[in-house]
């Protein structure tokens, strides 16, 4: 089994922790700017979005050559997207294109 993903989202969790750990570790973080408030809020699904366009946009084909990639992961992204913005919350968005990818790959599609 290869665990480098699993170290990858460690190092990853790490590197995100402080934006999102600022409001609990800084006393009166609710009289910031209401601009830097929407900029630590938003941090996170910002860099979630990030890996996610760059994960399903780039594979590597079979000389470890990096190439443009359409599959059913643009569908399940796609869907996230749509859901966080009319749901203003990042869970349904994140289970619904899951559930689209495990589906796909389950059916052979993927």
């Amino acid at each position: 089994m290869n665990t480098n993903l699993v170290l990858l989202a460690v190092f990853m969790g790490l590197a995100t922790y402080p934006s999102r750990a600022l409001p609990l570790l800084i006393p009166g973080m609710h009289r910031l700017p209401a601009r830097v408030n929407d900029y630590l809020r938003l941090v996170g699904p910002a860099v979630l979005g990030a890996i996610a366009a760059i994960e399903i946009a780039i594979q590597l084909d079979a000389g470890r050559q990096p190439t443009f990639h359409l599959g059913i992961e643009w569908l399940a992204v796609g869907a996230c997207v749509v859901l966080v913005a009319a749901r203003r919350g990042l869970l349904l968005g994140t289970v619904v294109a899951a559930v689209i990818a495990a589906v796909a790959r389950a059916w052979g599609m993927a």
